[in-house]
């Protein structure tokens, strides 16, 4: 069946009006009578007509579209960033086309290449790994290019993050300081997973003079957070039986140990402290009560609207680098 969209001129004859009617009634309603209006109203509904901004576009240079390109959506902490940035970009009259990497630069490399094609006003990324191609694309294209969650030293051009070895440097420094001293390191074997690299680094600065203990297991397409965390706890203890904390990459993994942890017989926190990174909602005082790294997933999405609206308005930035900055929310666990 081929497919037939409905064009102005449908409404048009369905109301019963001019082409140029249709497009004041949609676009500046106030210059059209109320009886009209209703008419165009009444033959939009009728015939699902949807309008055509691709002409509009090219006259306006503005798409008034922006794309984000974001490593998953598995994790709660990105989808309140992704909630805050729509919000925020709607405020200001923006639509967002999304996509998923999977943390594999090659599969942005397509995504940012098939956005383009759509002349988006902005880019939105959660990585600051990019292939060269991707890279020199962007830089080319002279677009508002946000990266969130990091906070790289040479943005594309501008980044909304905290830094994320710190984070991970701070959780491990209260482990040490409540008297823990066979600390492990927790977390997926991504290459690309930049984050989880940085938080593996700052794991490591906290213990000096330390050999550090880190598991990376190898990522499965049907493995979520939670297995990766039960099966790499029982690989710790096994490797080194007497580890007394576990440092998770990510709270997805921290509630996988937790749950490991007591079907061991291994009493947290006084055996065994476990800490996450994010804070999602199922590890806060009224769930497992989580040691984690608090991240406003949702005020860097509103943040990253900001500057996306401020920069497609031609408002020129005072910062390049905004850090949201991170907190250690203690808890039960440790």
């Amino acid at each position: 069946m081929q497919k037939k969209w409905v064009t102005m001129g449908d409404v048009a004859r369905a109301a019963g009006v001019g082409k140029i009617t249709v497009s004041r009634a949609l676009s500046t309603p106030a210059k059209v009578s109320p009886e009209t209006r209703e008419k165009v109203a009444a033959a939009v509904a009728e015939l699902g007509y949807v309008r055509d901004d691709t002409a509009g576009a090219l006259s306006s240079q503005r798409s008034r579209v922006v794309g984000a390109v974001v490593s998953s959506l598995d994790q709660a902490t990105f989808a309140s960033t992704i909630r805050g940035l729509s919000e925020g970009l709607a405020e200001g009259g923006l639509n967002l086309l999304l996509g998923t990497t999977q943390y594999e630069p090659e599969t942005e490399a397509a995504l940012v290449s098939t956005l383009m094609g759509r002349r988006p006003d902005a880019l939105i990324l959660t990585s600051s790994e990019h292939t060269p191609e991707t890279r020199s694309l962007l830089t080319r294209a002279g677009l508002p290019v946000l990266e969130l969650w990091e906070l790289p030293e040479q943005p594309i051009f501008a980044a909304v993050g905290f830094s994320n070895r710190a984070a991970a440097r701070a959780v491990t420094e209260h482990l040490v300081e409540t008297g823990r001293r066979a600390i492990a390191f927790l977390t997926t074997d991504r290459p690309h997973d930049t984050r989880a690299h940085m938080r593996a680094e700052g794991y490591g600065e906290a213990l000096p003079g330390h050999a550090p203990r880190i598991l990376r297991l190898p990522p499965r397409p049907e493995a979520t957070g939670p297995d990766y965390g039960a099966e790499g706890l029982a690989r710790i203890m096994e490797a080194w039986p007497e580890t007394d904390a576990v440092v998770c990459v990510s709270d997805a993994l921290a509630i996988g140990a937790f749950c490991e942890a007591g079907r061991r017989g291994l009493a947290v926190p006084d055996r065994l402290a476990i800490t996450g990174f994010g804070d999602v909602p199922e590890v806060g005082a009224s769930g497992i009560g989580l040691t984690t790294i608090r991240i406003d997933g949702h005020a860097i999405g509103r943040e990253a609207a900001r500057l996306t609206l401020a920069a497609t308005s031609g408002a020129a930035l005072l910062e390049r680098r905004i850090d949201m900055g991170f907190s250690l929310a203690l808890r039960a666990s440790s």
